[in-house]
């Protein structure tokens, strides 16, 4: 668990989330999903229960090499970031993330330290070797920030995500542990 502060003054734990962190998780996805174009998934396109949610957080916190990370301020989750690595043992030390903010709260380093925090567990762990993610080329300030935070660019998949109609190529980068 990790605390810090923003601007604004307001405290932001981030902790590993739990299976009694589902509903609000859910609550929180919903949100995000129509807030930003530049994630997975859309408004309403995630049809998740509770319960699946609540099984979902149980699996990834008995797993060595996965993590779900949530931000709050008070009782309100403002962040998030899912870690999993491979399920097989040759793949097992390498893995992809994601990571959002509500957009009330973009700007303030949430995202980053949600991604520092991912580092460090790495590093810790004794099994991840590589972290990899995809971020749409057109999504500029993320860029920046995962090359600041180390990432390097791996390649680009074109025509990756169809928004509205429209096509949007795909960055891999990528950042080594050890």
């Amino acid at each position: 668990m990790e605390h810090f502060k923003l601007k604004n003054g307001d405290m932001i734990v981030i902790r590993e989330a739990k299976k009694s962190d589902a509903a609000r998780l859910l609550e929180y996805i919903a949100i995000i999903g129509g807030e930003s174009d530049f994630l997975t998934f859309g408004p309403g396109e995630l049809r998740v229960s509770i319960e699946q949610e609540e099984n979902f957080l149980d699996n990834v916190s008995k797993q060595n090499n996965a993590i779900y990370l949530i931000a709050e301020a008070g009782e309100r989750i403002v962040g998030g970031l899912n870690f999993s690595g491979g399920a097989k043992p040759r793949t097992a030390h390498t893995g992809e993330f994601g990571v959002s903010v509500l957009k009330d709260y973009w700007g303030n380093g949430i995202g980053t330290e949600l991604i520092k925090y991912l580092i460090k567990w790495s590093k810790e762990s004794g099994i991840i070797r590589k972290i990899n993610l995809r971020v749409r080329t057109d999504n500029v300030s993320a860029i920046r920030i995962y090359k600041k935070l180390g990432f390097t660019e791996e390649g680009v998949k074109t025509r990756e995500f169809l928004i509205d109609g429209k096509f949007y190529d795909c960055m891999l980068m990528g950042l080594y542990i050890d």
